[in-house]
């Protein structure tokens, strides 16, 4: 029997789900972030041992490893990346430190503006100038950076990133330095700006090519240890790394460019929840709530399609890092299950962005926490079972919960129970703002949309949140607590490639605009042919262009109807693609004004994984017998006798009203009262309310 493997190493737990020809299983277990590999062969031993094999057997049988790990993007946001120069034009020294220019709030002094990613004193001026038409204006001072790249040397610079004005009109400056960083620097890793993102905006372009550069030290000696740990665990297949744009990469493309892996586990969320949605017929736009234990995603699919995005702020729009480079739009808020609750100096209680992590995790793990987190709050309200958590591989302990908890609720004046229920309001508050700013943002309705929950503490507040957003319908898939792992399973193998050509609608120029899509489309054929057996229907290419109405700030990402702009009738269908996006958007049009094209962009997506087979409704069979109760709070007058079933005793077309928990190896549903659960015949609960 063949198998594929995929792997989601978060900050608290790696999740790992195993298909095979009869579904899939997931094995789950804490993170070791001291050598990752452990963790991860913890929890392949869970899942074969589902399958009644060794972990041993199981990796020799199995064709197809994908891995997602939080390593790249935790090394950014902690600054614990490798020692990197910046290269830049001579009198452009600043694109680092002054970003884009904007505050959020520009009334706000009470906080310095941060200081850049590289540290201005790293940041190294080069003697050359390039025009906006691609002629060398100042020629490359070669004396000059030679003796620059010397003092990198001498300095013992770990990483090198160039990005120069204009060199995305002509690279021959660029592709110069990295010839001389060869020579000077032998074996020192360096990305350069317009083989990485030829867009124009140089903030943009230096950002990805600064992170990228910094990350490829770590993450280049992260993968060849993740590599050799699997290949002395027996494995012999194929390595793919899951990426940012929501599809994989083979793990020799990603150690090249390793700003694809920073949303390499979020990104894959939205990619299962679509998954899912199809073999339910659930035919709507969708919001992918993802609660880990460390963060809480929140993604969308719009029009059976991922949304992507540039704009994906590290640390806070224009005060962090800005990746640049496409990616699925998921946002990301400290409130998951590890998050802390603590009090601030006001007496206000708040949830996060603090975490337990793993190490110690949750008072209730019993190892070590002393901090109360919104876990401790589950199980003081009586959700989570001690003996059955991560399906009773760790026992919980409540007495441990219980007293930083009420710790918690006596600086609060509360008892404990309204205390703990406090702390998954504040979390629920939390999520609702970091979804309401992205469907609202993207024109997305949250009530006319469907709601997928994620992650191993999604279920315990996921309905709550429903309410409040007015979502009549919750999908929670039977593989919920590893739904960035599944959405590896069943996402393709792709990439994209980008150009700039500043064009306009009324004046649209066709021989530039067909020159730079052929360039974009010789990229994804050389990505194409290098993948072994790709059969032509298994290829589906799509093209893009960041437009705006001329005299705008910001593009809007428009997809093109056709890949070939041959004449008027094809401008004009552009320009009305355009159009719409911005109505969508932004409420309004503007027909009169001219539409400027700025930057193209052509994504391919190899597919490897089936396509859901969709599967008839289960006919209605009535409730479901519980034969177990216990008391939970739900913020009433006091706990109730609640039912509580495991889902695996649920069969399919039986339902489950609430108030109920239904308890899965890996996860627990908190059906609240006024919500039903009915169990699919894929083995899915759909959560509607009464």
């Amino acid at each position: 029997m063949t198998y594929r493997i995929s792997v989601d190493t978060g900050g608290t737990f790696t999740d790992v789900v195993v298909a095979h020809a009869g579904g899939v299983v997931i094995g789950k277990a804490l993170t070791t972030h001291d050598r990752i590999f452990r963790g991860v062969a913890a929890a392949i031993a869970i899942a074969a041992e589902q399958l009644e094999t060794t972990a041993d057997a199981l990796l020799r049988a199995t064709s197809v490893f994908i891995y997602g790990t939080t390593r790249a993007i935790n090394a950014v946001v902690t600054k614990k990346t490798a020692r990197t120069a910046f290269l830049t034009t001579e009198g452009f020294p600043d694109i680092l430190l002054f970003r884009e220019g904007g505050k959020t709030n520009p009334s706000d002094f009470s906080q310095n503006f941060p200081e850049p990613y590289i540290p201005r004193r790293h940041t190294f001026e080069i003697a050359e100038r390039v025009s906006a038409d691609g002629s060398v204006f100042t020629p490359l001072d070669e004396a000059q950076a030679r003796a620059t790249l010397t003092r990198l040397r001498e300095q013992a610079f770990e990483a090198v990133a160039v990005s120069l004005i204009w060199s995305i009109s002509n690279p021959v400056h660029e592709l110069r330095l990295g010839e001389l960083i060869e020579e000077i620097l032998p074996g020192v890793p360096y990305t350069l700006s317009h083989q990485l993102l030829p867009i124009m905006r140089e903030y943009r372009r230096a950002s990805a090519t600064v992170i990228d550069a910094s990350l490829k030290p770590l993450m280049q000696r992260h993968f060849r240890e993740m590599e050799l740990d699997l290949r002395e665990a027996g494995y012999a297949g194929e390595l793919l790394i899951s990426t940012s744009i929501g599809g994989s990469m083979s793990v020799a493309e990603v150690a090249e460019r390793p700003i694809h892996a920073l949303k390499s586990g979020p990104a894959m969320a939205p990619v299962a929840a679509l998954s899912y949605a199809r073999s339910e017929t659930l035919n709507r736009n969708i919001i992918v709530a993802d609660t880990g234990g460390t963060t809480f995603d929140v993604g969308l699919v719009r029009d059976g399609e991922l949304v992507h995005t540039r704009d994906t702020w590290l640390g806070g729009r224009f005060v962090g890092e800005l990746i640049s480079m496409s990616a699925v739009d998921v946002r990301s808020i400290g409130a998951g299950g590890g998050s802390i609750a603590w009090i601030d100096g006001g007496g206000l209680l708040r949830v996060g962005p603090q975490s337990a992590g793993s190490v110690p995790g949750p008072a209730s793990y019993g190892l070590g926490g002393e901090q109360p987190t919104v876990t401790d709050a589950a199980v003081v309200l009586g959700y989570i079972d001690p003996e059955f958590f991560v399906g009773g591989r760790l026992t919980l302990d409540v007495a441990a919960a219980e007293r930083v908890i009420g710790a918690l609720a006596e600086r609060l004046g509360r008892p404990a129970q309204d205390a703990a229920f406090a702390v998954l309001q504040v979390a629920n508050e939390m999520m609702i703002k970091a979804i309401g700013e992205l469907t609202v943002s993207e024109g997305l309705n949250p009530a006319e949309s469907l709601l997928v929950a994620g992650g191993g503490a999604a279920g315990l507040n996921i309905l709550p949140i429903a309410r409040e957003l007015g979502c009549a319908a919750v999908l929670a898939p039977k593989t919920a607590s590893a739904l960035s792992a599944y959405g590896m399973q069943v996402s393709d193998i792709s990439t994209e490639h980008s150009g700039t050509l500043l064009t306009r609608a009324r004046r649209f120029d066709l021989a530039g605009v067909a020159a730079t899509l052929t360039r974009i489309d010789d990229e994804l054929d050389r990505f194409v042919s290098a993948l072994p057996g790709v059969r032509p229907e298994q290829v589906r290419k799509s093209y893009f262009v960041e437009a705006r109405y001329q005299s705008q700030v910001w593009e809007l990402e428009t997809e093109l109807p056709s890949r070939t702009i041959a004449g008027a009738e094809d401008v004009a269908a552009l320009a009305e693609a355009f159009h719409a996006t911005h109505e969508r958007v932004y409420a309004v049009r503007d027909p009169g004004s001219d539409v400027e094209f700025v930057n193209w962009k052509g994504r391919v997506a190899v597919k490897v994984a089936p396509e859901p087979t969709p599967l008839d409704a289960a006919p209605p069979s009535g409730p479901a017998a519980a034969t177990r109760f216990r008391s939970a709070f739900f913020g009433g007058a006091g706990p109730e006798r609640t039912p509580v079933h495991r889902g695996s005793e649920i069969r399919p077309g039986e339902t489950v009203a609430g108030p109920a928990i239904i308890e899965e190896p890996t996860t627990t549903i908190v059906v609240y009262p006024g919500w039903t659960a009915r169990v699919s015949a894929a083995g899915h609960f759909i959560i509607e309310t009464v």
